[in-house]
């Protein structure tokens, strides 16, 4: 009886190799044929074997697009062709990923799916930049939503829900939108003085950071120059995150506690 054929959708993690779980490595490894996103770091690349053949489906801001549907019908096409598919994805596949919808069209043709967990970027800087995203006293909860707008432009968010002192809130592929970010929040009640941190490709090489207040975020963003992928940090747990050189130094020398006892921040860009 031929085997049932499947696809293993694997989380890349937030670009550093490192990062990676044995298991994606050891999937990785085993592909020959490889469909990823633009975004996935060239170091995780390499776990690829030379003779697999690698697809790049990633999206460009303002250039070639592949559609999502495209993406979906080509995981099919090579799965039912008897091909060993890997569908690598920055970050974790499910959370913004669209690795909900893939798993979905590829159920329905019958095609077997093993979901392989990554890193989040969230999580990827927030241990890069000892920012914890929760913290007693601090925070009591986490948010994750995309600044990412609509077909019809519109940020599709809940404003008023967001705006709470005691949860963090972390906004992915919000960088177009920081300006519009900032107001809601504001308007909704957050205070202009809320921390914030923006990350530009968190715990990849040249990763940078900017450090700002809710009120002035989109203007030092703008100063700055960041492009993306970024990611921004909102809320009283700011007010933690490490100087570049605490982040980079020995664990005994990095320990958080010598950051809540104030020995530094991370510095405006």
């Amino acid at each position: 009886m031929k085997p049932r054929p499947v696809v293993h959708l694997v989380g890349a993690g937030p670009g550093d190799p490192e990062l990676l779980t044995l298991k994606a490595v050891r999937v990785l490894r085993a592909a020959d044929v490889v469909v990823h996103d633009r975004l996935v770091g060239d170091g995780v690349l390499d776990f690829v074997p030379p003779s697999a053949e690698r697809i790049c489906v990633g999206k460009h801001p303002g250039g070639p697009r592949v559609e999502q549907e495209e993406i979906n019908d080509l995981l099919v096409r090579l799965a039912l062709a008897g091909r060993r598919v890997v569908r690598l994805k920055g970050g974790d596949p499910f959370l913004f990923g669209r690795g909900g919808e893939e798993v979905l069209h590829l159920l329905a043709h019958g095609i077997r799916v093993e979901v392989v967990p990554g890193i989040t970027a969230a999580f990827g800087a927030a241990a890069e930049l000892l920012v914890p995203l929760t913290h007693r006293g601090l925070a009591s909860g986490v948010r994750f939503v995309t600044g990412h707008c609509r077909d019809d432009g519109e940020l599709d968010l809940d404003w008023e829900g967001l705006a709470d002192p005691d949860t963090t809130l972390v906004v992915y592929m919000g960088l177009a939108h920081v300006h519009e970010i900032a107001l809601r929040l504001m308007a909704a009640g957050l205070p202009a003085g809320t921390p914030a941190l923006a990350v530009e490709r968190a715990t990849c090489p040249g990763m940078r950071r900017v450090r700002a207040r809710l009120g002035d975020l989109a203007a030092k963003v703008g100063e700055a120059g960041l492009r993306p992928p970024v990611l921004f940090v909102i809320g009283r747990v700011v007010e933690l995150a490490a100087a570049p050189e605490l982040a980079a130094a020995p664990p005994e020398e990095a320990a958080l506690s010598r950051v809540l006892a104030g020995v530094g921040h991370a510095p405006e860009v």
